[in-house]
């Protein structure tokens, strides 16, 4: 029996790994489609480039895991169906359950795996994703100084060349104009010829100029009425700049920027944060609940609770409601009435707005609790969908089970995005909107189970075929007899 475990582990092991790792290549390739934007024309090098795309594709477990145990169960139960293994060992009088325990165990450890590549490993992920999306996005272009056009990729500066030689590195034609001060175009530098390098820490851009003419507008007198200008030109045979270059590199910062984001946070983390916050929103809610009810004309919170007696209560005189003296003491009474509801409504929009910003993290936090242990019940459940589909359909390969995997697995990602939307936006409590996907795929998976062990063939068209032949018949038989 061991060696027959060993077997079938190994069935289960190769295309497990297979398919995770071209599960995580096609995400990465999307999540680079993504993030193209970024990273081109920043002068990245391609270590940061590579770390990039390492810390992405480690955000992308929670869609490749799943995905890759529901697709490598069905590989190698239905590659064992198809080889006739399967009905080898059943003829030796091993059952199905006792075909699975392997792979089951394998499935187990697959499961614990995931549950702490959610914990400790993706909010790493993401709080690195994080810091390295923000260096990037801080990183300014690499500067290409294109002919004909002006360019004002450097800061303070707009810059014009009229031709490049590609050989010597030369530039013509040249055209500056200054902007530091912040008063138009009334600094321009006009050259014949010149020369663009940068220096040897890559901190500054050292511009030299040569035979040319500088320009300068300074006003006659500032803080007059003369709006006058004094025009200065000045010539120059050889002219040096150095224009300084800050953002221009890419520059890490502190790593911790981040670590309030609710997805680079474990669980002992998530939880202090939700004590904490609801910790504070209780004190608020307390605040507001006595807002609200002095804010709708009582005087007292408990001025409405006939249970409590004493001086310290203030009691109402409900005898004298609705009893008026005179129209006019209606009207002034109602009008009263109608102003103290209409600031009650107002003091309900606003405390409405003022709940947001503690509810809302509230339930991200609670759905991201949740979400920890959601990946490794996925994982468990699409084996118990992936191994059964195997024994049933008995195909192995990388046509059908890709196909019908690919369908479980779009019916899970909707009902869990779906969950998460309606868990987010308060309509349904974080731990069902979360637990709902498992919620509808666990009977399939039974299901799915049960048939199996039953050798069902729940997807042979001939089966099929069969039933609805019979079905035919007895209709054709009952319609002849309503005929005799």
């Amino acid at each position: 029996m061991k060696k027959l475990d060993l077997f079938i582990s190994k069935a289960f092991l190769g295309p497990f790994i297979l398919t995770f790792l071209i599960v995580i290549f096609a995400l990465m390739m999307q999540f680079l489609w993504l993030y193209i934007d970024e990273l081109v024309g920043k002068g990245l090098g391609p270590l940061v480039i590579l770390e990039f795309l390492g810390w992405g594709s480690a955000t992308l477990i929670p869609l490749a895991l799943p995905i890759a145990t529901l697709l490598a169960s069905i590989m190698a139960l239905g590659g064992m169906g198809e080889n006739n293994e399967l009905l080898a060992m059943k003829a030796a009088g091993i059952s199905l359950q006792r075909i699975l325990v392997p792979i089951i165990i394998i499935s187990f450890f697959v499961s614990i795996g995931a549950f702490f590549a959610s914990n400790n490993l993706i909010p790493v992920s993401y709080h690195k994703i994080y810091s390295l999306r923000d260096d990037i996005r801080n990183t300014k272009e690499e500067i290409r100084i294109p002919t004909g056009i002006f360019y004002d990729g450097i800061d303070n500066y707009s810059i014009r060349i009229g031709s490049r030689d590609e050989k010597s590195g030369s530039i013509f034609d040249i055209m500056v104009y200054t902007h530091k001060d912040n008063r138009g175009n009334t600094s321009l530098t006009l050259a014949d010829s010149g020369s663009i390098k940068f220096s040897a820490d890559k901190k500054n851009l050292i511009f030299t100029l040569f035979d040319g003419y500088s320009y300068e507008e300074e006003p006659r007198d500032y803080g007059s009425t003369d709006t006058s200008y004094i025009l200065q030109r000045i010539g120059f045979s050889r002219q040096e700049s150095i224009i300084s270059l800050d953002n221009y590199s890419f520059q890490r910062s502190e790593d911790d920027r981040f670590s309030s984001e609710v997805m680079a946070q474990n669980l002992k983390q998530l939880r202090v944060a939700r004590d904490s916050i609801d910790s504070i929103y209780s004190k608020v809610r307390a605040i507001q609940y006595r807002n609200l009810i002095t804010g709708g004309g009582l005087s007292f919170s408990k001025e409405l609770d006939t249970a409590l007696r004493g001086s310290y209560v203030a009691t109402l005189d409900y005898d004298s409601l609705f009893v008026w003296n005179d129209i006019n003491h209606k009207s002034t009474n109602l009008k009263m009435s109608i102003g103290q509801i209409e600031s009650a409504i107002n003091t309900i929009d606003n405390l409405r707005l003022d709940e947001y910003q503690y509810i809302h993290p509230l339930r991200k936090i609670r759905i991201e609790i949740f979400r920890k242990f959601t990946l490794s019940i996925a994982c468990f459940i699409f084996f118990f969908i992936g191994a059964p589909l195997g024994a049933i359909i008995r195909k192995g390969g990388l046509g059908t089970p890709v196909i019908i995997s690919m369908l479980f697995f779009v019916v899970y990602w909707v009902i869990d995005i779906s969950g998460k939307k309606l868990a987010t936006d308060g309509v349904i409590d974080p731990s069902i909107g979360t637990l709902i996907s498992s919620f509808v795929l666990f009977p399939i998976g039974v299901y799915l189970t049960w048939k199996s062990t039953k050798d069902s063939a729940l997807f042979s068209a001939d089966s099929y075929k069969v039933y609805f032949d019979r079905l035919k018949t007895r209709f054709n038989a009952r319609r002849n007899k309503q005929r005799l």
